[in-house]
Order: C-alpha cells, then structure tokens, then sequence
C-alpha cells in the first residue's frame, strides 16, 4: 500500500506548474531499478538556479518507497513555499557527489568541451553515465 506521504507527493507532481516557487525532485541511483539518493531542489523563479537543495540517502532499500523521506520532502517543500513539483519519473543518475568521485553525467568542461571526468572510477553502471533525454 502506498504511504499517505508518497502519494501526496504524486499528487503535488501530476497538478503540474501551479507557480514559482517550484520544487525539483530528481532520484539518483547506482542502477536503473534502485534509487538511493533524492534530491529536492527549489527555484524562486524562472531562469533561475535552485535556491536551497536538499538530499536524502538510503544505504539499503529504495528512497522512493520510504515514507519517512517522503514526509520529510513534503515539508521541505512547504517551509520554502513551493507552489509547484516538478518529479522525474526514474533514476536520472549516480548517486555520487559531482566531481568527487565519479564521471559527471553528460558533463563538459566550458574551458576545453571535452566530457569532464573525476580523479577516481565510477562505481555505477553504463547505463547511468549519460543522461536519458
């Protein structure tokens, strides 16, 4: 059964742009079936980077079906205002810290162009590396 919290953040996500501010919810992980990290982001206004941003990481399971995250997203969101939810539907990515250790996904460096790398490998999979648009 889906948790009052989940569903009240699909809710939020399917009313589509309400206004600003908007809170982005992208889910990270080290496969396409288990998202381990989420991360909330909140844009005031159009043209603009997030604000604040936020995460939330699970060691074992999956981000997306535990409720007290979902809770804690919720009332994020509401603490800063948004009016909107914009929420991927599946994992867009690694879980890792650009630049620390791992390769930027679909990353260039603006001063040569060339895809930018981090110093160690990556753990996550091919299939995690490029973004999916």
């Amino acid at each position: 059964m889906i948790d009052r919290f989940l569903k009240r953040l699909s809710k939020k996500a399917k009313k589509g742009m309400r206004g600003w501010p908007v809170a982005t919810v992208a889910f990270y992980g080290p496969d396409a079936s288990r998202a381990s990290k989420v991360v909330v982001g909140i844009v005031t206004s159009e043209h603009e980077e997030a604000d604040e941003m936020r995460d939330w990481k699970l060691d074992a399971g999956d981000v997306r079906n535990d409720p007290r995250i979902a809770e804690e997203m919720l009332e994020f969101m509401a603490r800063h205002g948004a009016l909107s939810v914009a929420l991927t539907d599946r994992i867009i990515g690694c879980p890792h810290q650009e630049g620390i250790d791992t390769r930027v996904s679909g990353a260039r460096s603006a001063s040569s162009g060339k895809d930018a790398t981090a110093s160690r490998g990556s753990a996550c999979t091919k299939a995690n590396r490029r973004p999916r648009w």
